[in-house]
């Protein structure tokens, strides 16, 4: 096969393997809008809307783990498969739920199979990409995440206030279909299916913290505990954050939806500086502007700033995540490159655990929105400033 026809398939695995990220972010984005249409019909407190969040993140914090280890030994495509009907039947099966119990219950579910495709699908994207410019493959398959969110913003805004929170839920069963597709359509990845050595999982996650990796692990996980602390907690919050600023609902839904738009620029504005600039510097740049975006967020006192302020937050916020995820894989061989991936995910989702349940209890609390978005602020500068002095640059091979 010619180097032409490589890049087309390549590319081919790009856009399978995207369409199966964006219905993963099109059901954690419509479950912000669930949440906040839930506080209406059910009359949940702050508390019980931050514990959804925290359900969800229980269990993609097992599932980021779990799947990479598999992945590791079973293959990337398995695991893809597996991760993408596992949350899409729970998914849809959360549509039906009577009680916040039962749907917490499901959301557990979902969330393990949402955790757990992640690392698995950005680990197969870069293996299958073309060596020299596997990084900006993997910040471009990240841009299928914003186009998620886009879906997730036009169903939530269009459906949900219409047809109820259920059928917006149960449009999220749909991926259940295209992994029947996937089976067929992907091939197991080159680095994969050339790996002749095995490890058993304790050995690979003894490696993480070996000598020769223990500094590269110790940034991930600090850089994965800040960026899912802040995405998580003010994104999977802000539908109902602008309601409480006294919008309505659709109206905070309609904002929203415009904030979503400048997400998928933001990511090819990333892809962009990655190859330009490298990895690390494009990282560093994009979580210091997305941590003054939010501190902008907090301290808006109108629409206008508030509107102005949130769309650079998301701009920033999620090209910073494409730098993430392709700074991340290409640290690890091939050997645990799954697990690492995985580990440093779950790792990160333990914050995802913590800050949408802590943003309900400190807005219970009556805590004020510039405090809450100055924590935010802080924690990500924090993660910056340790990849821009114990991170490194160079990739794994």
């Amino acid at each position: 096969m010619n180097t032409q026809k490589k890049e087309r398939h390549a590319l081919k695995l790009l856009g399978v393997s995207g369409i199966g990220l964006l219905f993963d972010s099109m059901d954690v984005g419509i479950l912000a809008f669930v949440i906040a249409a839930l506080n209406v019909e059910w009359g949940l407190t702050p508390t019980e809307m931050g514990l959804i969040g925290t359900i969800n993140f229980i269990g993609m914090a097992l599932g980021a783990a779990l799947a990479g280890l598999w992945a590791d030994r079973y293959g990337r495509k398995q695991l893809f498969i597996v991760t993408l009907l596992i949350y899409s039947i729970a998914t849809g099966l959360n549509a039906f739920a009577t009680t916040l119990l039962i749907f917490m219950v499901l959301r557990f579910i979902v969330g393990f199979g949402l955790g757990g495709e992640l690392p698995v699908v950005t680990t197969y994207v870069l293996e299958s990409a073309p060596q020299r410019d596997r990084a900006k493959w993997v910040v471009w398959l990240q841009s299928f995440w914003a186009g998620g969110a886009l879906v997730a913003a036009v169903i939530s805004y269009f459906i949900i206030p219409e047809f109820g929170w259920r059928v917006g839920l149960f449009m999220g069963a749909i991926p259940a279909l295209y992994a029947l597709y996937l089976r067929r359509a992907l091939p197991e990845t080159p680095a994969f299916t050339r790996q002749s050595e095995q490890k058993t999982i304790g050995q690979k996650i003894k490696l993480l913290w070996s000598p020769s990796y223990r500094r590269t692990t110790f940034v991930l996980w600090t850089l994965w505990f800040a960026s899912v602390f802040s995405y998580y907690g003010m994104l999977l919050w802000m539908p109902s954050i602008m309601v409480m600023k006294g919008f309505t609902l659709i109206k905070s839904f309609e904002y929203v939806l415009l904030m979503t738009l400048v997400q998928i620029p933001g990511y090819f504005t990333a892809a962009y500086f990655v190859g330009k600039w490298g990895k690390k510097p494009t990282l560093v740049v994009f979580m210091s502007l997305s941590a003054i975006s939010s501190l902008a967020f907090g301290l808006s006192p109108n629409i206008w700033t508030l509107l102005f302020s949130g769309i650079c937050l998301s701009f920033f916020n999620l090209g910073a995540w494409g730098a993430t995820y392709a700074y991340t894989a290409e640290q690890y061989p091939t050997l645990f490159r799954a697990t690492g991936t995985g580990w440093a995910a779950g790792f990160g989702r333990i914050a995802g655990i913590i800050a949408p349940y802590l943003v309900g209890l400190l807005i219970g609390m009556s805590i004020g929105f510039p405090y809450i978005f100055s924590m935010f602020f802080t924690m990500t500068m924090l993660a910056v400033l340790v990849v821009l002095f114990l991170g490194k640059e160079s990739a794994t091979e």
